[in-house]
């Protein structure tokens, strides 16, 4: 009779695998899986997450800079609004033109209210000095003491500079209980002077700039 033959031999499964090649061959998977998920995820992910947070300090540093503009800004426009007023005023009591129309109303209005009797308005040429040029008015009016006391008080109320000078009392006189005075003086107000004049020689100085 002849031999059986010999069955081939079968695959040995992992499971029936010696320890040690079953170890080196989970080495082998683990260190494979990490080495993809370092080059496929990891790497990719560390790079964006550097790139995100250098522009992100970019940002931040754009917006401190813009902060910072939008203060300065801030602060400019405080500044020239502060100016501005500032320069309002100072054309108040300062301004460019003589605006002598306005002037005469004023002093005629304060007169009237204060209750003088206004006889004579005359104004003067003007008077140029180093850093303003002077605008004289001539004044004579009358009334009680009390009245005149008044009106300069309210002449040094107003916004534009004005000085008073060279008053007069004169020929005081009974008229019921009252005493009227007759008082001349000399008002003046102020300007600046254009660029053109600014420019000019000053008349009133030495030849040579001798004192």
């Amino acid at each position: 009779m002849a031999p059986p033959a010999a069955r081939p031999a079968t695959p040995q499964t992992f499971a029936a695998q010696p320890t040690p090649v079953k170890a080196a061959v989970c080495i082998f998977v683990v260190a494979l899986l990490g080495a993809i998920y370092y080059f496929a995820l990891h790497s990719p992910l560390t790079e964006d997450l550097e790139s995100a947070r250098n522009q992100h300090n970019t940002l931040q540093t754009q917006m401190q800079q813009a902060q910072a503009r939008q203060q300065e800004y801030i602060d400019l426009r405080e500044q020239l609004a502060s100016r501005e007023g500032l320069d309002r005023a100072n054309l108040r009591v300062l301004p460019e033109q003589a605006e002598i129309a306005s002037f005469l109303q004023d002093l005629n209005r304060l007169a009237e209210t204060s209750g003088l009797a206004m006889r004579l308005v005359e104004p003067r040429p003007e008077e140029p000095e180093a850093q303003y040029i002077r605008v004289p008015v001539s004044l004579h009016v009358s009334g009680r003491y009390h009245q005149l006391a008044r009106f300069v008080y309210s002449v040094s109320r107003l916004e534009r500079a004005i000085s008073l000078e060279d008053i007069g009392l004169e020929h005081p006189h009974v008229v019921g209980e009252d005493v009227i005075i007759d008082v001349s003086l000399m008002a003046n107000t102020f300007r600046r002077p254009t660029a053109d004049e600014a420019a000019a020689p000053d008349p009133n100085a030495a030849p040579g700039g001798a004192t």
